[in-house]
């Protein structure tokens, strides 16, 4: 039997027509009848870095009973000009976390997968302290179980005060040792409580983004602080409203 964890995330490839640009993580985020992949909105448009792939694939198991068969699924990134994932901003300005629809049409009859849904997200602020041990699912450097096409975990603890926004942003702060190849996996805090919820015995506190390091480091004496910025995960309940538009 598979944890039901490790079929919530998926690798994705990022391309510029059959050109490979980069792979990232990502994970299944499903509310009503409507299901998503949600992932770092920088895996999908990056101006800084010229990072403009016009599509995407992941990659689903298709057998419960044979994991090391899968298959890949394109999606584009824009229709007539007009991008086609879902992103959001606050106070601070843009979030960097993005949600595309899949189109359940477009997946084969037999795909495995779970996905998060509204009731794995932390409501309550208050009951997650500092210093709780998380797990951050994906694929660091592109390393996964090749042969199950399955992502790894790594540990991680929560380094600032739950619920108030770090310096002003709507993050988090985790310890953790983090790789490229690891933004856009979800951020998750075992819960006890979720034995209906697809068998996830696991809150979705965030959306891992990227390594927070100080500009004033001396690189030649200073070791990196080995902290990450994770995204609250609840702007996903903004990003999959039905009023939300693409773009």
């Amino acid at each position: 039997m598979i944890e039901p964890l490790l079929l919530t995330a998926t690798q994705i490839s990022t391309y510029e027509g059959a050109r490979l640009l980069t792979r990232a993580s990502g994970f299944f985020f499903e509310r009503g009848e409507r299901l998503f992949v949600v992932t770092s909105r920088h895996v999908l448009l990056d101006a800084p870095s010229q990072h403009h792939p016009d599509r995407i694939e992941i990659e689903v198991h298709t057998n419960a009973e044979n994991l090391t068969q899968s298959t890949g699924l394109s999606i584009l990134l824009y229709d007539a000009g007009r991008s086609v994932w879902r992103q959001g901003s606050d106070s601070a300005g843009e979030v960097d976390v993005a949600a595309v629809e899949i189109q359940r049409s477009a997946l084969p009859a037999t795909v495995q997968l779970r996905a998060f849904t509204p009731a794995h997200l932390q409501h309550t602020l208050d009951e997650v302290e500092v210093g709780s041990p998380l797990l951050i699912v994906g694929f660091p450097l592109g390393f996964h179980d090749t042969l199950h096409h399955l992502p790894v975990v790594r540990r991680a603890v929560i380094a600032s005060s739950f619920g108030l926004r770090f310096q002003g942003q709507g993050v988090f702060l985790t310890d953790a040792r983090a790789h490229r190849g690891s933004s856009g996996a979800p951020v998750v805090m075992r819960d006890g409580t979720a034995s209906g919820r697809q068998g996830l015995h696991w809150k979705l506190l965030g959306v891992h983004a990227s390594r927070m390091d100080m500009s004033t480091r001396d690189l030649q004496e200073d070791e990196s602080l080995g902290l990450n910025c994770a995204w609250y995960a609840d702007i996903l309940m903004t990003l999959t409203e039905d009023a939300t538009r693409p773009g």
